[in-house]
This record gives structure tokens, sequence and C-alpha cells, in this order.
């Protein structure tokens, strides 16, 4: 694993770990700004992209297929399933299942960093983007707690390796021109591009 991606790893799980100490378990019912779902949500979300990403790691060391998910009903199935736990149940589940992802991380041996999987985007990488992936998850959505962190608060690196992952993301969905005219400051309002999740 590269050492910058390794400190943004344990940096961005810490904070989203203490985003979840500094709530109170009511403060878990409230809306976040992704549509549809609460603090609830987003706690089972994390807690269920660890497993999922497990899942890769072990294909990585056996060779053996083991999907992320099965498909996206699985995936939201899971994350209203979550939802509706007891919040001291989901801190602990969200707790241990970082835990387990950084021990899986941790007993990857390394020829295995280069064995391909599938993300649940259905792109092939080699298990060194594992863990980038998460990387994503947690830092983006310490900032989705509304717990006070901002992007301002992470990395000036971390930052910029997340704006150009998702601007690769969403050019290769068709959105490269309506961004290019609005980062080069061509075009004054921003683009409305579809929706992250």
């Amino acid at each position: 694993m590269r050492d910058d991606v390794r400190g943004w790893l344990a940096d961005g799980t810490r904070l989203f770990l203490s985003g979840l100490d500094a709530l109170d378990d009511a403060g878990f019912d409230a809306p976040t700004g992704l549509p549809g779902w609460t603090r609830r949500h987003l706690v089972a979300h994390v807690h269920h992209n660890a497993e999922a990403l497990s899942r890769l790691v072990r294909w990585a060391r056996t060779g053996e297929e083991t999907r992320m998910y099965a498909d996206r009903a699985q995936r939201d199935a899971e994350i209203e399933r979550g939802a509706r736990l007891p919040v001291p149940r989901l801190r602990e589940l969200v707790r241990a299942s970082a835990a387990a992802l950084a021990a899986d991380f941790a007993s990857l041996p390394a020829t295995a960093w280069h064995n391909e999987v599938v993300t649940a985007q259905g792109r092939t990488v080699p298990a060194t983007e594992i863990p980038w992936l998460r990387v994503r998850e947690v830092t983006v959505h310490a900032v989705d707690l509304g717990t006070g962190v901002g992007f301002a608060d992470l990395p000036d690196d971390l930052n910029l390796a997340l704006a150009l992952d998702v601007v690769r993301k969403r050019s290769a969905g068709g959105e490269a021109a309506a961004l290019a005219g609005w980062l080069t400051g061509r075009v004054v309002e921003p683009p409305a591009l579809r929706p992250w999740l």
C-alpha cells in the first residue's frame, strides 16, 4: 500500500469515527445531504462498504471471485436493514468492520496486491486500488456526517486526489465538457451533475 494512501486511510477512518463519537444517539436520525439518507443510512453504508472491500481483499488473496455485492439491490437492502439497527449496534459494527478491513490489508501478501478484482461499478483494478476506495468512503462521508468537518479540514494532497478522481469518474460518464467549461472559468454557473450515489 502506498504510504500516502496508508496515512489518508488511517486519518480518514479516525476522522469518521470521531465524528460518530461527537454525536449522541438521537443525532443518528438527522438527515444528511445525501437524498433520502439519515446519518443511520450513512453509518450503515460505511460499515457494509468495509465488509464489501474485505471481500475484494479475499478475492485478491485467494483468486476466488468474491464480488463486493451481488448487485445494487443487495447493497441498497443492506443499507436499509442497517439503518434500522439500534444506534449502539451501528456504532459497534462500523468500528469492528473498519478494524477487520485494516487487518485484511495488513495481512495481504505483497504479491497479491497486484491481483485484479472488480469494483462495484464493474471496473477491473489491481488490489492496490482497494485502500483508495476506502479512503474515498471514510473521508467524504466524514464530511457528509455534518459534524463540522469540511473538505478544508482534509490535507491538500488528499483533496487533490479526490478532485482528480471525481473528474475522471464524471468525465467517463459524459460530463467532461460541462466540468471543463466550469473549471476553466468559461462558464459561470456550475454544471448540473448527475447524483453521485
